[in-house]
């Protein structure tokens, strides 16, 4: 089990690295994460909704994700609620307050309790990820994904330090000075990452940190840039651009307060003559030649958000000037006539009018679909590509009905030209014909996009990744750890 001196210190990443690494040496691993609070989701293939960090981990470690992995993920609607998706499923919006002092925490120990259980049964060993700090000792007593989880999985724990930010020394050492004996037992390392400079040169700070806990130092790993791996949540998208380029060919993506899926842009900003910034500014997002509204857990108040900051005068502007203006999902419902929650969904706000670009109205419901689909783009017979919605809303045309894609017999989203479209489909931009129409209606088709295959690019960044890690953690003491457990 990975856990952390605080959070974004690496513990996704890292756990998604060693599920590569024990793939690569014979086993047959498994990610787990008891609880995930995150925006950015993803959906199994039997159609349940879990954290997008965990789908990463499976990929890495060669095998299909399922909700087991997380069976409980915190979708934040607001500063102090968030959705409860229990198993997959929506189980209600929560407070703060009720969710982490309500009477139902011990139920939800034994549903994390049984999904941990069940993964256990099928693979080996199971990869688990702590959440934030666990020296957040208000906490322990609600604690269901931190070192309780580790004390029922008998787990051999490593702690990861962020030497980056600061203070490496103190937030270790205070870290297991807290933690109670019993769970302190479990603590099998440190690992100091993202270390920028010459590792050799913290050689004393290794000896001192061992010496102070009396916990070894079983890995330092080196700041990197050149290894891509999907992050987990917002806390990576406020490290983004957010200006234009001047000269480059410039794709806005409306920086929403609860953008979700940030994700599905991962594989257009990996092209060198693109430019992907994300930007609530309406003078920054002039400078673009496309505009993406992606994404949002709550679309009535981030479109009352763009409205009071200006933003959606800008999108409309450009929709009429022609620049091609496209929404995903929330960003979709956005484009509309009219947003409605006649249910509360989203909260007290029953009807907002949309921006009009697209002549569609949008019925949040009580329901949310979660599916992975193959689709045809553009056409009946257009090409075949490949997406998933998460979506609790229903979009309907106010006049003659233009599609953008067909699902059988059924259709998703609507056009009302080239470069200008709503869609459900989240993913949509992995497929390249879709960007490549894109392009060609912004007039940007001659660009040299150095196009990849985004599948095979993924499996080479695991695999890098898990070379750096070798090189740079004890896997010998780690092993050595897994033979002991064993026995």
């Amino acid at each position: 089990m990975f856990v952390g001196t605080a959070s974004d210190v690496g513990k996704s990443v890292i756990t998604a690295g060693m599920c590569r690494i024990l793939r690569q040496d014979g086993y047959r691993p498994a990610p787990f994460k008891a609880q995930n609070m995150s925006l950015n989701s993803y959906v199994t293939p039997d159609g349940l909704e879990i954290g997008r960090a965990q789908a990463v981990q499976a990929e890495a470690a060669g095998i299909p994700c399922r909700s087991d992995m997380n069976p409980v993920l915190l979708k934040p609607t607001g500063d102090s609620h968030a959705q409860l998706v229990l198993h997959g499923r929506p189980a209600g919006n929560h407070s703060a307050w009720d969710y982490f002092m309500g009477r139902d925490r011990e139920a939800l120990w034994q549903e994390v309790k049984g999904a941990y259980d069940r993964l256990a049964g099928s693979f080996d060993p199971i990869v688990l990820e702590g959440a934030g700090s666990i020296s957040e000792m208000n906490l322990w007593p609600r604690d269901i994904v931190n070192m309780r989880m580790a004390l029922h999985a008998h787990a051999d724990v490593y702690l990861i330090a962020d030497i980056d930010r600061g203070g490496v020394f103190g937030s270790v050492y205070g870290t297991l000075a807290l933690l109670p004996p019993e769970e302190k037992a479990l603590i099998r390392g440190v690992l100091v990452n993202k270390f920028r400079g010459d590792g050799r040169l913290f050689e004393d700070g290794r000896r001192q940190l061992a010496e102070l806990t009396g916990v070894p130092v079983i890995g330092v790993l080196p700041y990197y840039k050149d290894i891509h791996i999907e992050e987990e949540d917002s806390v990576a998208l406020g490290q983004r651009v957010v200006f234009p380029r001047p000269g480059a060919f410039n794709i806005a993506v409306v920086a929403l307060p609860h953008l979700s899926n940030f994700t599905d842009f991962s594989w257009i900003e990996r092209m060198g003559s693109l430019h992907v910034y994300y930007t609530d500014d309406p003078a920054q997002l002039a400078g673009a030649q496309l505009i993406i509204l992606p994404g949002s857990k709550n679309t009535i108040d981030d479109l009352l958000y763009i409205r009071a900051r200006g933003v959606d005068r800008v999108v409309v502007d450009a929709f009429r000037a022609g620049i091609p203006v496209v929404g995903i999902c929330g960003g979709y419902q956005m484009m509309g006539l009219t947003v409605a929650d006649p249910y509360g969904v989203e909260g007290a706000v029953r009807t907002v009018e949309g921006l009009g670009i697209l002549p569609v109205h949008t019925v949040l419901e009580r329901e949310k679909t979660t599916v992975v689909r193959q689709f045809n783009f553009g056409a009946l017979d257009g090409p075949v590509c490949a997406g998933y919605e998460i979506h609790m809303g229903r979009t309907v045309a106010a006049g003659s009905e233009q599609p953008l894609n067909y699902v059988g017999q059924e259709y998703d989203g609507y056009r009302v030209g080239p470069g200008c479209w709503g869609t459900y489909m989240h993913g949509i931009l992995d497929n390249r014909a879709v960007v490549e129409e894109l392009l060609a209606a912004a007039g940007a088709s001659g660009l040299d996009l150095r196009w990849m295959d985004y599948k095979k690019f993924r499996e080479e960044q695991y695999d890098r990744l898990a070379e750096h890690m070798r090189s740079h953690v004890d896997m010998a003491a780690i092993y050595r750890n897994l033979r002991q457990q064993k026995l």
